[in-house]
């Protein structure tokens, strides 16, 4: 009970003066330390367990991955004495929802391998990954899995598909998948063209959910139709009864700033009927940068200050908002703050795949082979831009009062443009696909 309720303390005094605690007491009281966040608490308690069932097992690799103590699920995992799709799953979208992309295609492929039978929560987590990385051909392929095995009928993979697509710029192909579903009278949740959509919905009788709302209003948000995406987020509210969740909120916020409507996105979120997290003021943030309102960034990230005080990425953004106001001693001010607090900026990478491989790049990095190969085809490339298309690098952005040259050479080194001169280099050998 005390676990249940977040008195952990409780819990395990509770515990401690239990003579023989049986199962599911040991389970409680793992389960109450990973809630507390304590991953080496709960560690050293399943070490002390006398006996452990499946749900022991369950517990402790579910609990790392929710406190992403990734390399300490492993572990757990290649100890298990047994693994069955459920286990598999929860290391598929843990380590998608983290970001390591490259693990959860490889648990994906291990699972194939063990000869276990793909789960919905498996499927959707590889597909996101797919969405995520730019893996796209591998999407392609786990599409054909699930239609091979007769899985299409679960909606949550329908939207991973669609969402895979979307994100590849093969509009063509998320329609046709949108139109099998309409035609076969499947539930759906993501929709690429409203208008459509909505006829759509009318003609099968499907009302639309939250998740369908969060995918218009994006689509929206990346067309800079204003007007239309406020229109749909009050339909969602007033005519299907649909309560906006932060997420909503979120595409909102984000409408408004790719639009460069700053102070109505931050009425909007000082409006707010529920309390916005960080992300949503970092959304703000990031418009700040883009339009250059130095003003706002500055409130927007005393906000974040408190929210999330060690994140690099909020201080990296305001820097963005002093190089295009020209302020670069406040934009060395800032840098040296994060220097002192020891705050340190995740470099950045682009990742493209060809032939099923995906290659990463980052920015200033000749390690290898393949990285030459991509900084000499990007030199050709930026040459003939300049030679034949008359290109001319926007160096406003770049964080550093330095000399013009500099500036441009900065911007050469982009990790997306490394990756896309790679696609091109290898282009004749086999097809691309990047992020």
């Amino acid at each position: 009970m005390y676990a249940e309720c977040g008195r952990v303390k409780f819990a395990q005094k509770v515990f401690e003066e239990m003579r023989e605690p049986n199962m599911v007491a040991w389970n409680a009281i793992l389960t109450s330390c990973f809630r507390f966040g304590d991953a080496k608490g709960a560690e050293t308690m399943f070490g002390q367990m006398p006996l452990r069932n499946l749900t022991s097992w369950n517990i402790l690799l579910a609990g790392y991955v929710k406190t992403d103590e990734l390399e300490l699920a492993k572990k757990a995992f290649l100890r298990m004495p047994m693994k069955d799709d459920v286990w598999w799953s929860t290391m598929i979208v843990g380590f998608s929802q983290n970001g390591c992309f490259d693990e959860a295609f490889g648990f994906f492929r291990e699972l194939q391998w063990e000869g276990i039978r793909p789960n919905e929560a498996s499927l959707t987590g590889v597909l996101s990954a797919c969405a995520q990385a730019g893996a796209f051909e591998f999407g392609e392929i786990l599409h054909g899995l699930v239609e091979k095995a007769g899985l299409l009928w679960m909606i949550s993979v329908n939207n991973a598909l669609l969402d895979t697509y979307t994100k590849s710029g093969n509009v063509d192909m998320a329609r046709l998948r949108l139109q099998c579903m309409v035609m076969e009278k499947k539930q759906y949740k993501f929709s690429v063209r409203w208008k459509y959509l909505e006829l759509s919905l009318k003609i099968s009788g499907i009302k639309p959910d939250g998740i369908t709302f969060i995918s218009v209003l994006y689509a929206c948000s990346h067309a800079g139709l204003v007007d239309e995406g406020c229109e749909y987020f009050s339909k969602m509210r007033d005519l299907y009864g649909i309560e906006p969740a932060i997420e909503h909120y979120g595409c909102i916020v984000d409408l408004y700033g790719r639009a460069g409507k700053l102070q109505k996105a931050y009425d909007f979120v000082s409006e707010l009927p529920i309390s916005p997290n960080a992300v949503i003021w970092r959304t703000l943030l990031g418009a700040c940068s883009i339009h250059g309102n130095v003003e706002l960034a500055e409130q927007v990230k005393e906000v974040l200050s408190k929210l999330d005080p060690d994140n690099s990425g909020d201080h990296v953004l305001l820097s963005n908002v002093y190089a295009v106001a020209g302020k670069w001693k406040d934009a060395a001010a800032l840098r040296r703050s994060m220097a002192d607090q020891r705050i340190k900026k995740a470099s950045g990478w682009s990742a493209i795949e060809v032939d099923r491989v995906m290659y990463s790049f980052m920015a200033g990095k000749k390690s290898n082979k393949v990285t030459e190969d991509a900084y000499e085809k990007l030199s050709e490339v930026m040459l003939k831009l300049r030679v034949e298309g008359g290109y001319v690098p926007e160096v406003r952005s770049v964080l550093h009062d330095i000399e013009e040259e500099d500036k441009e050479d900065s911007v050469f080194r982009h990790s997306e443009k490394l990756a896309v001169a790679f696609g091109l280099a290898r282009q004749r050998e086999g097809r691309i696909k990047g992020s």
